[in-house]
């Protein structure tokens, strides 16, 4: 696999490797202690923390897209981050020092789950606009392992010392982690300037603006270009129907395990993640690159919503515990190690401005109102209608097979791009000269 990486190549592919392993370590330092938070609070407390996200999730990239029009582009990835470290250096100190912590624990909930997002939707737009199209096909596979890596380093953590740390010292541990990625940030720029060859092989570079320079646009950019542009609409709605369809099993998995006692449940969930985890470094790292470049990117992206029509179909006819944890695994391990990667490939199909600005709307916004609409969709099918759950499976079949077909008609989309530079004539009259006219 890693000779897919060419010499002047591996220094950045390292780079980036290294960055998302220490951010997806450091988020699944932080998960256990947020959910440990929840197990205090009653449902209805946590479903509105859920709906809370969702407006949380709109305000903080209302707040990026402004960030990213004023100030200098080479600072904004870094600033990310390191607010997002210091305000859990804030959480560290504050939640001690108060006697009833029970709302900073909450807005601490809320913040996690806003980072669990935001933070890989930063990186990826970053691995976008630094790789061109040609070699994210060969190396988004090996750096996405790097967060399949940390997915498996990082839990151990609060699993070994959580008892001796106590909570709070990990929130502190994952603010550090989160310091180490700023210099990486920095070092992959660098590296971005001097060794990559963004117009190698003819392919356009991926950036039309300046590291020193300002990005510029308003700050409601990334939502009105979202709305406006059907590529994005098109990817947004791929990312609606995976949250669909994730909703779907997981609300199956929850009323399937009901049976069982905590202990029981806990190791079921327990073998889930280890096994997804596993996989999704092995798959990531040897498979992924090949199917993209040897079956093409609509067969890629469609590869995982085929397999689940199939698994819910399964489930349907045999709606049985082992089934939904074979389903569960090869939707979750499947996404981390072949969809995601090729969904971030989509992206260097866009402008800078719609990278760093309408990828958030995406990433965040579009997902946690999936959140929202598929649970109370799924309860209304559940406890409204009173469908069983043979039913509501093939509900999910069909959403699965409009997932399919999405993800066949984006990848012939992507792969429809003239692969040669533009000549000046046949340039897009957009803000930047190195950009694809994207509408459909």
């Amino acid at each position: 696999m890693l000779s897919t990486v060419k010499q002047h190549e591996f220094r950045a592919t390292l780079t980036a490797f290294t960055m998302v392993f220490v951010l997806m370590a450091c988020y699944f330092v932080l998960r256990p202690v947020r959910d440990a938070m929840a197990s205090d609070w009653s449902d209805s407390e946590v479903s509105f923390l859920w709906n809370l996200q969702f407006f949380v999730s709109i305000a903080i990239v209302s707040l990026y897209g402004l960030l990213v029009s004023r100030v200098r582009f080479k600072t904004v990835v870094p600033l990310v981050y390191s607010i997002f470290a210091a305000s859990f250096v804030g959480f560290f100190f504050i939640t001690p020092l108060l006697a009833n912590p029970t709302l900073v624990e909450k807005a601490f909930y809320v913040w996690v789950s806003a980072f669990s997002l935001f933070h890989l939707s930063v990186f990826w737009s970053l691995m976008s606009d630094t790789f061109s199209k040609e070699q994210g096909k060969r190396l988004f596979a090996i750096i996405a392992a790097g967060g399949s890596a940390g997915a498996l380093i990082g839990p151990l953590i609060p699993a070994l010392f959580a008892e001796q740390l106590g909570l709070d010292l990990l929130m502190l541990v994952a603010a550090c982690g989160l310091c180490l990625v700023v210099p990486l940030v920095v070092y992959l720029s660098y590296l971005k300037q001097r060794e990559l060859k963004p117009l190698e092989s003819g392919h356009i570079s991926s950036s039309n603006v300046h590291s020193t320079e300002r990005l510029g646009g308003r700050w409601w950019s990334g939502f009105s270009d979202f709305f406006s542009n059907p590529y994005l609409l098109c990817i947004g709605l791929f990312i609606l129907l995976y949250v669909f369809i994730g909703s779907f099993v997981y609300f199956e998995q929850k009323n399937l395990l009901a049976e069982y006692s905590r202990p029981e449940r806990a190791k079921i969930l327990a073998t889930i993640d280890w096994v997804v985890n596993s996989l999704t470094f092995v798959m990531a790292f040897f498979v992924t690159s090949r199917i993209v470049t040897k079956l093409g990117m609509p067969i890629t992206l469609a590869l995982m919503p085929i397999l689940l029509v199939v698994g819910m179909l399964a489930l349907a006819f045999a709606p049985l515990i082992v089934i939904v944890m074979a389903v569960q695994v090869t939707r979750r391990a499947g996404n981390y190690a072949v969809t995601r990667p090729a969904r971030e490939m989509l992206f260097s199909q866009v402008t800078q401005e719609q990278r760093f600005k309408s990828k958030p709307v995406i990433d965040i916004v579009v997902y946690r109102g999936g959140d929202a609409v598929s649970g109370t969709l799924f309860a209304f099918l559940s406890e409204g209608l009173g469908l069983g759950l043979a039913l509501i499976a093939l509900i999910g079949a069909g959403i699965s097979a409009v997932w399919s077909a999405v993800a066949i008609f984006l990848g012939r989309r992507y792969e429809r791009d003239d692969p040669k530079p533009a000549s000046p004539r046949n340039q897009p009259q957009s803000q930047s000269n190195s950009t694809v006219n994207l509408s459909i």
